[in-house]
Parts: structure tokens; C-alpha cells; sequence
């Protein structure tokens, strides 16, 4: 157990201080309406949205995670979170951000009304999407905590002597103190918070960096990884050797499953354009782009997550990962069998962070889980209060009365997340059910709800419900199948519900659609609903960008994937893939510049023409 410096404990106290402090001020100018505090009144700026985004997707859980794949795959990790995907983003900057901004809801259940109206249908589809936004929400929710838990147990006075529970009290105190400032202030509580986090987390960033540099050589690391480690391509097998460095790494390799990688790539690259094309799940990243001013405004912001988010956090990783390769191979190898490698993070802290810097960081790790964690619970209470509680139960209450009920909601879905995260003892297995099975059940109804106009409410309705069933099923059917690999077979039963829901119902009211075309303006098959829409106003053009959509997607994951290596690059030394990556960057920004920067619009030129796009943002 370390026993922090008084300057270190006085850092940690003052942030988390100063956290707290922000929600309450800010929680009046929260509480005036209910769409300032789910969205900030559509006034918070894109970048800060941006910083505040990029913050949020800065979660200790996940950095624990990741650091565990670079210590064992190596630059091929660069690859493994495509899993969730983390190249969403680049569908989101180019085109989804816009599409969704342009629907002018506040959560993606209204979303849902906008596109299949207000049938019984339609009610049925809403009740889903909000079901699986409480239990996406909820799977997070434990996710955080089982990382906190974890991370604060490696650092705080023991509060007990069993080490499990220590860490799980730890986990309660923490996610106690970040409940109360996301449920006083709402969104812009979370906002100004996460970008007073992200500044925090940088500086720890980079400075961590730059100490691993100094103390790991290349020439030292190349000594204590397989050959192969460095190097970003893969073959058809994964081709990496640890048996005779750590044989625990190897056994490591064998139980994920992920040895034939090309494989694993490919399904996964799979796996992550549809869900990209499916846009956001109902979680924060698309409670970001509802609150944003202008579609245009909100490509911006996903685009900023990219640039900001990539680098300082790889080196952050990197130089982590490396120092516990060059100083604790030797202690994770003595613990055999009971070898926790998402525990490398905070032993290569303990070890060589000096004071001072290391309050700072671990600061900032505790940013990054309540950055997290506060916009998980700042999304829940916006779909059971307005699209459960406003619409069903009580329409005419205040905005007071709404408030306080989204305070009571975030309280009740940070205590179910907790009462899971008691029994969940993995980071890698949370993250492979949300990512692979859960996402496998929403992938298919939120594909088609963008891009065929003859998918209706019913079909959204029973392709979620056969994606959800099919997701806690497979997996208890299938336990020798990794959760990638059931992806395909939930995805199957979910595309069943969606194609016969759809077409064993009548099509949906077609004013909806033409309502819908025409305030959002999607590209795909809705040729029937485009020519409606012409016959009552000619002006109104298709939406012909797929081909400059799609070239810019490809160049914005090959940018992407060159930012990552960037970071990890610059703290391994390799100066020569350094460059080139640097040089991939350069060429990509400035075909994303002309091909997409601009090109933005808010709205199609001819709702601009005849003056509908302020009722089309309504």
C-alpha cells in the first residue's frame, strides 16, 4: 500500500474540491429548464462540448484496459478498440453528427418519435430504445466501478482487510462524490467539469511520457518484449511469443481467443462500420451532439475528439505500459496463475511517478472515471423523465418538479450500477458483453432506422427486442464463444425482427417520413418518400454526398489510427515510424480539409432557400 506525500493528498483533495464546487454553482442556471440541464440550453460552445467529449471517453476503466493490451500485444493493440468501435467517431464528424443535430430532439427516444411518429408502433419502439438505454447505461455504470474500485484500492489506506471489499467501499465513495455534482448541475455541470478535466489530464499525460522516455531505452524494451511487439502490421496469426518472457502473457493471448488476428480484424472491422452507421448508442457521446448549437457545429465537435483525445492519452498508456515492462515483468511473472494485468496501470504509478506528479495524475485518472461516469448518469434521467415521466405520467408538471425528478432517477441508476458491479470482478468482461453482445442487439434496428424508408416502428420494435434477448442468451448458450465471435449470431436474430417486423406490418404514416426526409436529409433508400416530398415542394434535392461521405470515413480511420500510433511512437522513440506516421496525419488532414472542413453545412441548401431551417431545428 503507498502511503501518498501530504502535497499529493493536497492536490486530490483540492480537485475533487473544486469538482464538487462547480456542480453547485452551476446547478442554477441547470435547473431552469429541463433542457438546460439534459442539453445546456443548445448554448455551450462545439469545442468545449469537444473537450468535455473527449474527457468522457478518457475513463480509467478504459485506460486500465488498454494499458493491458499494449503490455501484451504490442502496436497491435492500436487495433483491438475497434471493438467498441473507437473509430465512431469518424462517422460521426463526417456525417451522423449532422444528421442527428438536424432532428432537433433531446434524447434518442424522441429521435424515435421524429422518425416513426407517435402509433402504437411507435410507442412500442420508443419503450425499447429506452429500455436499452437504462440497461447501457447501467452496464456502464458498474463498468466504472469496477475500475475505480480497482484503482483507488492500489493507492487509498486500506479500509478493511479484504482486499475486494476495500476496493469495492472505495468504489462507493468516489462514485458517491461524482453523483453529486452531475445530479445538481446537470449538463452543464458535466460540461465545465470535464474540460477543467481534460487540461488536468493532458498535463499528467504528456509528463508521464516524458518520464518513461527517459527511464526505458529502445534498446532496453527490445530485450524484454517478444520480437514483433513493435510492429503495427499483423499477418494471419497474431505471431507473438511470450512463452519464453512471460508465460503468463502467453496464456493471456490464448484465453481472449484473438490469436488468428486477420480474422479478428476483419470482424471486427465488420462489426464496427455497422454499428458506426448506426450512429451513437443512447448514451453521452450523442447527448453531446444534441446539445451542440448547429448541425455543423456538432461535426465539429466529433471531429475535435479525434485530434484532442488520441495522443495524450496514448502517451499516457505507452509510457505506463513500458515502465512496468522494464521494472515489473519479473513480479507479475512470480503471481502466476493470479496475475491481473489490468492491475499494470497503477503498479507502474505506485513505482515511478515522482510526488507531486503523481497527485496531479492521479487526479486526473479520477477526471477521467468521473468524466466518464458523470455523463453515463447525466444520460439516464433524460430518457425515464422526459420520455417516460413528462410524456406518460405527468405532462403538465413544472421544470422544478422535472429537475428533481431527474435528480431521484440519477441516484436510482448509479445504485443499481453499483449493486452490479459488486459481482463483476473483470474490466475485459464487461467490456467484451457491452461491446460485442449488447451493441450486437442495437446494431441492426438503428442501422436500418437511417437508411430504408420501408423499416417501420414494429420492425425497430422486435429487432431490438430479438437483439437484446439474443444478447443475454448467446452468451449463456455459447459460453466457449468469445463475445466477438456471437456477435454475428445476435446480429442474425436481430436483422430476423427488424426485416419481418417491418414487412409483416403496413408501412409507417407517410407524412412521418416526409417529415422526417426532409428535416433530415439522409442519403440511402428513400427514393418512394423523396418523391412525395418533391411533388410538394420541387426545390427539395436528394442527398447526394454518399461517395464524398464515404471516401472521407476511409481517410478519417486511416487519420484516426495515425493519431493513435502517434502518441505511442513518440514514447517508444521510434523516431523513423514516427515521421511517417506524422507525414499519414499531414496528407489526411488536408484531403479531410478540403473533402469535409469545407463542405459542412447545416442544413440542405434548399430548406435554407425557402427559410424552413429554423422550424427544421425545432
Amino acid at each position: 500500500m503507498l502511503k501518498l506525500a501530504p502535497i499529493d493528498i493536497a492536490i486530490i483533495v483540492s480537485y475533487l474540491a473544486a469538482t464538487i464546487g462547480i456542480g453547485f454553482w452551476i446547478s442554477k442556471r441547470a435547473s431552469k429548464s429541463i433542457d438546460s440541464y439534459f442539453l445546456g440550453g443548445n448554448s455551450i460552445p462545439w469545442y468545449m462540448l469537444g473537450l468535455s467529449n473527449a474527457s468522457g471517453m478518457f475513463d480509467i476503466s478504459g485506460t486500465m484496459w488498454m494499458v493491458y493490451l499494449l503490455f501484451i500485444y504490442g502496436l497491435k493493440s492500436v487495433w483491438i478498440p475497434w471493438l467498441w468501435p473507437s473509430f465512431n467517431q469518424v462517422f460521426m464528424m463526417v456525417f451522423l453528427s449532422i444528421w442527428l443535430r438536424r432532428s432537433g430532439v433531446m434524447t434518442g427516444a424522441a429521435w424515435i418519435r421524429l422518425r416513426f411518429g407517435d402509433g402504437r408502433g411507435a410507442q412500442l419502439a420508443h419503450l425499447i430504445v429506452v429500455v436499452f438505454a437504462l440497461i447501457n447505461v447501467i452496464g456502464f455504470l458498474a463498468y466504472g466501478f469496477v475500475g475505480i474500485g480497482k484503482f483507488a484500492g492500489e493507492f487509498l489506506p486500506n479500509l478493511t482487510e479484504d482486499q475486494a471489499a476495500n476496493a469495492n467501499l472505495y468504489g462507493l465513495i468516489i462514485t458517491a462524490l461524482t453523483t453529486i455534482y452531475v445530479v445538481k448541475g446537470g449538463m452543464f455541470s458535466v460540461v465545465f467539469t470535464e474540460v477543467l478535466q481534460f487540461f488536468i489530464m493532458t498535463a499528467a499525460c504528456v509528463w508521464v511520457g516524458i518520464i518513461a522516455m527517459q527511464e526505458v531505452s529502445p534498446e532496453l524494451l527490445k530485450t524484454m518484449v517478444p520480437e514483433g511487439w513493435g510492429n503495427i502490421f499483423f499477418g494471419w496469426k497474431l505471431e507473438l511469443d511470450w512463452s519464453g518472457l512471460m508465460q503468463e502473457a502467453q496464456a493471456k493471448i490464448s484465453d481472449d481467443g484473438w490469436e488468428l488476428f486477420t480474422l479478428f480484424f476483419m470482424l471486427m472491422l465488420f462489426k464496427g462500420t455497422l454499428q458506426s452507421m448506426a450512429g451513437p448508442a443512447p448514451n453521452y457521446d450523442m447527448q453531446r451532439v444534441l446539445s451542440a448549437k448547429t448541425p455543423r457545429e456538432a461535426a465539429l465537435m466529433s471531429g475535435l475528439v479525434n485530434l484532442v483525445l488520441l495522443i495524450p492519452r496514448y502517451m499516457l498508456i505507452t509510457g505506463l505500459t513500458i515502465l512496468a515492462i522494464a521494472h515489473f515483468s519479473d513480479e507479475l511473472s512470480a503471481m502466476g496463475s493470479d496475475v491481473d494485468f489490468e492491475l499494470v496501470l497503477p503498479l507502474a504509478m505506485k513505482e515511478f511517478i515522482p510526488t507531486g506528479l503523481l497527485g496531479l495524475l492521479i487526479s486526473a485518472l479520477l477526471a477521467a472515471f468521473m468524466s466518464t461516469y458523470a455523463a453515463t448518469v447525466n444520460a439516464a434521467p433524460a430518457y425515464v423523465v422526459n420520455d417516460i415521466y413528462k410524456r406518460y405520467i405527468n405532462p403538465d408538471a413544472t421544470d422544478k418538479q422535472y429537475v428533481w425528478m431527474s435528480y431521484i432517477v440519477s441516484i436510482a441508476v448509479v445504485l443499481i450500477g453499483t449493486a452490479i458491479g459488486f459481482y463483476t470482478k473483470s474490466l475485459n468482461d464487461i467490456v467484451q458483453w457491452i461491446v460485442a453482445a449488447l451493441y450486437g442487439g442495437y446494431t441492426a434496428a438503428n442501422f436500418l432506422k437511417w437508411y430504408w424508408w420501408r423499416f417501420n416502428s414494429y420492425g425497430y420494435f422486435w429487432g431490438m427486442v430479438a437483439g437484446i434477448v439474443a444478447a443475454i442468451i448467446v452468451p449463456r448458450l455459447m459460453p466457449d464463444l468469445t463475445a466477438l465471435y456471437s456477435f454475428p449470431w445476435i446480429l442474425t436474430l436481430s436483422v430476423v425482427g427488424c426485416v419481418a417486423g417491418s414487412l409483416l406490418t403496413p408501412p409507417d404514416d407517410m407524412a412521418i417520413l416526409k417529415n422526417f426526409y426532409l428535416k433530415v436529409r439522409p442519403w440511402g433508400f428513400w427514393k418512394p418518400v423523396h418523391n412525395l416530398v418533391v411533388q410538394d415542394n420541387p426545390a427539395v434535392t436528394a442527398n447526394d454526398s454518399f461517395s464524398r461521405d464515404a471516401t472521407n470515413v476511409v481517410i478519417g480511420m486511416v487519420w484516426h489510427t495515425a493519431l493513435t500510433a502517434a502518441g505511442i511512437y513518440l514514447v517508444l522513440q521510434d523516431y523513423d515510424s514516427l515521421l511517417v506516421t506524422l507525414c499519414v496525419i499531414a496528407m489526411t488532414s488536408t484531403v479531410l480539409k478540403f473533402n469535409w472542413y469545407d463542405k459542412l453545412e447545416d442544413y440542405p441548401a434548399d430548406l435554407v432557400a425557402e427559410g424552413q431551417e429554423s422550424a427544421a431545428s425545432k
